[in-house]
């Protein structure tokens, strides 16, 4: 019944970062399709948004596995097995609240530096438009996307530690 509990929160996980990358992906898409259109080589994409998304979920489901495992598996450690699924899933949202907050930082962040020096920021990133709308939504997606991969390292580290943390004092 151990591993079902650690299975259960592993695979909220990764279905939690999947439906995290749809949502963030199909905001992106409205926001500047162009962006993906030119990061990713996709000109002849007629439906582009459906693509955004899709790739969204990709990711999320890639970036989730791999950080699901590792949150997973420090729960297993610490807890000895002992976690319940609620008291396991608590640092799982946490991690997903904790990477959607990194994507807004980080779309925030871009635009800031697109705005403030918009030659570095053209010079820095390849394929940035000039005009100042089309840039600022660019950075958007762009830093966006950062600010939820690197954001969602960090929070898995984070929640390892407030896990432990609140499992310690569970205990005693």
């Amino acid at each position: 019944m151990r591993s079902l509990k650690l299975f259960g929160i592993w695979l909220t996980g990764i279905l939690g970062a999947g439906a995290l990358g749809a949502i963030t992906n199909a905001i992106n898409a409205n926001i500047s399709e162009r962006y993906y259109r030119i990061k990713l080589g996709w000109f002849d994409i007629e439906h582009i948004n459906q693509a955004i998304i899709a790739q969204g979920i990709f990711e999320g489901l890639v970036l989730g596995l791999i950080l699901s495992s590792v949150l997973t598996t420090a729960v297993g450690l610490i807890s000895r097995g002992e976690c319940s699924y609620s008291f396991g899933i608590r640092h799982t949202g946490g991690l997903l609240l904790s990477a959607l907050i990194c994507w807004i930082i980080g779309g925030l962040l871009a635009m800031a530096l697109a705005v403030i020096s918009p030659e570095f920021y053209m010079h820095a990133f390849m394929g940035v438009p000039e005009a100042a709308g089309e840039r600022i939504r660019y950075a958007w997606v762009g830093g966006s996307i950062w600010g939820v991969e690197f954001g969602g390292i960090g929070a898995t580290l984070v929640m390892i530690a407030l896990f432990r943390a609140a499992w310690m004092q569970k205990e005693a």
